[in-house]
């Protein structure tokens, strides 16, 4: 997830035309135009990467990070289920509808799943 998220930092450097035609490419037209458009697209950009390092840190001591870990993975699995709905009801296509959210909640289950398998800290244990 830290990888995945961590990639969204080429899009807070991209040119506006670069981002214009990715989003053509989608089938979505053109990129609307607007301050409003270029700062939603690179802060958002900005977060997910920032947020994916945060992962990437939490990573490397999932036992000393957990409470972390836990709060990702259960906030995200709302999360995902939230953006699918407003991916459905702002009439995104289909197969973005269908793979974002979902995407993030399976994401999110696995997470949780694989930091259930990390054996707790014990006083006086490493």
């Amino acid at each position: 997830m830290g990888t995945v998220a961590g990639l969204a930092v080429v899009a807070v450097f991209m040119p506006l035309d670069w981002m214009d035609r990715c989003h053509r490419m989608l089938g979505m037209g053109g990129l609307p135009q607007g301050p409003i458009v270029e700062y939603l697209a690179r802060s958002l950009s900005a977060f997910y990467a920032m947020l994916g390092g945060m992962l990437w840190v939490a990573s490397f001591d999932v036992r000393r990070y957990a409470g972390v870990i836990t709060f990702v993975g259960v906030s995200s699995i709302a999360f995902g289920a939230v953006i699918l709905v407003i991916d459905l009801s702002i009439g995104m296509p289909r197969y973005w509808a269908a793979c974002e959210g979902p995407i993030v909640i399976c994401f999110s289950v696995i997470l949780l799943l694989l930091l259930s398998r990390a054996r707790p800290v014990t006083p006086g244990s490493k």
